[in-house]
């Protein structure tokens, strides 16, 4: 098995193809469900940077909708989360219900050929699994068949009954592949994060590619807050557990030489009194992320300037890049 060809990495036409290829028609994790569970609260993100929101409208439907005013285009809402009544636009005033209807066009009169029932939100698709929400601009698949073997994989783990308390962004100058790749073996651990590797059993790593999901695990030494169990989801997120808690994150590409992780950290006790616990396995956990940054920036470079030529994967441990590699060639058709 050969990396794949490098220039796919840099080049502005992949970055697009990808954008209505992958991210358009697929399930995309926006966070948790508690953050959408009040009447007219909402988060808004972007998914390569289309701008996208959930509502829980007053009605209590969970809605989701494009983050576009149909006037002039202007973005509704601010990314992050909140409450919102008649949502307007900042740019011309016009105001839309949580259910997307338009119900203000101010100033237009009574224009011929005008009617505000032709002018609604656009809709996106939206769905809740185990206290999770996923967005969908135009999916080509529902989000079970998307997820996969990753059902049957957190079968037996409680993951909705965990409460979220922590949301970082962090943005590097890698693209999102080069960050996947890295991100799905083993092999770089030793190098890049020593004290992790010296918290875990190396030698008995490993990597498994099943269908929509790759399984990283390793014994954990005493003192390693994680339990040995790491996850990466197709297309571009991850969930790795931790004694009383996890970690989601979603590898966001912002252009094809930056990449934007959004990580959220939950906890089964958020108590007070383990507090400072909670806080030193958020920080760790970052700490350990940002290690994988300059090797991923560095490596950018490289591609960019076609000073790498394509070397082996290792059939142990990077099965996860091969299989990573070969869903993203098959979706862009290379």
């Amino acid at each position: 098995m050969l990396n794949i060809d490098p220039s796919i990495y840099v080049r502005h036409d992949v970055f697009l193809a990808e954008r209505e290829k992958l991210f358009a028609t697929s399930w995309q994790l926006l966070g948790p469900m508690s953050k959408l569970t009040e009447r007219r609260s909402y988060v808004a993100s972007e998914i390569a940077g289309m701008k996208v929101f959930a509502v829980r409208s007053n009605d209590g439907v969970l809605r989701a909708f494009r983050n576009v005013c149909r006037h002039r285009g202007a973005r509704l809402l601010p990314e992050g989360e909140g409450t919102c009544g008649p949502i307007r636009c900042p740019y011309h005033q016009w105001q839309f219900s949580d259910a997307g209807e338009l119900l203000k066009a101010p100033w237009y009169g009574e224009e011929p050929g005008f009617d505000m029932k032709d002018w609604p939100l656009e809709p996106i698709s939206v769905q809740e699994w185990r206290g999770l929400v996923f967005v969908a601009i135009k999916p080509a698949c529902g989000l079970m068949e998307q997820m996969g073997d990753t059902v049957a994989e957190l079968a037996e783990e409680p993951i909705e009954t965990y409460v979220p308390v922590r949301t970082e962004r962090m943005i590097f100058d890698a693209n999102w592949k080069i960050y996947t790749d890295n991100f799905v073996e083993g092999l770089h651990i030793p190098g890049i994060h020593p004290a992790f590797h010296a918290a875990i059993d190396f030698e008995a790593f490993q990597t498994t590619a099943h269908d929509g999901l790759v399984r990283m695990t390793a014994p954990p030494k005493d003192g390693l807050w994680y339990r040995g169990k790491w996850l990466w989801m197709w297309p571009n997120w991850t969930l790795s557990l931790f004694a009383g808690g996890m970690n989601t994150s979603r590898i966001n590409p912002i252009d094809e030489n930056r990449t934007e992780l959004i990580y959220n950290f939950y906890f089964a006790d958020t108590s007070d009194a383990h507090a400072a616990e909670r806080e030193r396995t958020i920080q760790e956990t970052l700490g350990v992320v940002r290690e994988d940054f300059e090797v991923c920036v560095e490596t950018q470079k490289n591609y960019a300037t076609g000073a790498y030529r394509p070397g082996p994967l290792s059939p142990r441990h990077e099965r996860g890049v091969a299989y990573f590699q070969g869903m993203v060639a098959e979706v862009l058709g290379m």
